[in-house]
């Protein structure tokens, strides 16, 4: 029993990892056109004081000429939307661009305490009720209520993301596909340190703490210590780097202690009845190593993530060689792009 609660801890700390739509950005020809839109979601489908009535902020770019098939992106902990499509860094580093260019349409979005999302007490934060959240975003897109409508829907996550991507598509079952990127069932006991002691009260930080709404319950990450937790061992680039420090987000301890225990512990991926796409960083320090998940290979990753799937996932996998956590970094992150949008034109279509 120590030995669960010990691993329980270990895993928690490590997953840190309808208003009106605004002006579109202006796009050439062969650009996507991109929109700010603010959806108002619940964290739980019941009254509390007021305190349920959030926005949640998501980019949404269409391609040229339209697409029927969206890609709601959600970032892990400490991360925002722009993990997607970073600013100041080459295309190479944008998920959205690839995927938009591949002629499908994303909603990158900020989980509710992060980002341009509204910020409610940090208790009230969970993977369950961020997952319940993107639930109303995917409704709000399904039915057109933010003005696009959509008849297909993949979820994308990323790290803590990618658990409340589990959570949200086993529960609602409301999605076409899943894909799941820095998350595996087991825990890298072994590296996962400097994770784990990148974490600092938000309100310690020089820049966050100037966020309007802020309790002392939200975290964000120290100065200087994203290369170790997120990029390890991969190239160090100073652009990266400066990127990161300059867009790092928040997170609630609460979003991390459901995380583990729906996401990972039981495991509740199972009930996901729909095609997941399962991507992992070969090196990540936090789900990857001896004694943990097999990241070598994508058929070790597929072997060993596979039984805690069901059979209609028909689980693909794929490994982005030599790099850490945050895969979207990598310098051959276009590889992993393409194998996204392969997977999307084989299994869900646009």
């Amino acid at each position: 029993m120590r030995l669960f609660s010990r691993r329980a801890v270990a895993a928690a700390m490590a997953l840190l990892c309808v208003s009106t739509v605004l002006t579109p950005t202006q796009a050439s020809a062969d650009e996507a056109t991109c929109q700010d839109l603010n959806i108002p979601v619940s964290l739980v489908d019941l009254p509390l004081l007021g305190l349920n009535d959030q926005t949640m902020y998501g980019r949404l770019c269409v391609p040229p000429g339209g697409s029927r098939t969206l890609q709601v992106l959600v970032p892990g902990g400490t991360y925002n939307s722009t993990y997607y499509d970073p600013p100041g860094l080459p295309d190479s580093q944008s998920f959205r661009k690839a995927v938009n260019s591949a002629g499908y349409a994303t909603l990158a979005i900020d989980r509710v305490g992060s980002g341009r999302s509204s910020k409610p007490p940090s208790s009230l934060l969970t993977a369950s009720s961020q997952a319940n959240a993107v639930h109303h975003a995917i409704q709000a897109m399904r039915t057109g209520a933010v003005g696009s409508k959509f008849g297909k829907i993949v979820l994308v996550g990323h790290s803590l993301g990618s658990a409340t991507t589990i959570i949200e598509a086993a529960t609602f079952h409301d999605v076409d596909g899943v894909v799941i990127t820095g998350f595996t069932h087991r825990v890298a006991a072994l590296t996962v340190m400097p994770t784990l002691t990148a974490l600092s009260p938000a309100v310690l930080d020089a820049r966050m703490s100037k966020v309007a709404g802020l309790d002392p319950g939200y975290l964000t990450t120290l100065p200087g210590t994203r290369y170790a937790a997120f990029h390890n061992p991969g190239p160090y680039d100073q652009q990266v780097i400066d990127e990161e420090e300059a867009n790092k987000d928040l997170i609630a301890p609460g979003e991390i202690v459901d995380a583990v225990l729906i996401g990972l512990v039981l495991p509740y991926s199972r009930q996901i009845n729909v095609p997941v796409f399962l991507a992992m960083g070969e090196e990540d320090n936090v789900f990857c190593r001896p004694l943990a998940s097999d990241c070598s290979s994508a058929e070790s990753l597929r072997q060993g993530e596979t039984a805690y799937y069901s059979p209609e996932a028909h689980l693909r996998t794929f490994v982005v060689a030599g790099y850490g956590h945050s895969i979207n970094y990598a310098p051959n992150a276009p590889l992993f792009h393409d194998a996204v949008t392969g997977w999307m034109n084989d299994l869900i279509g646009q």
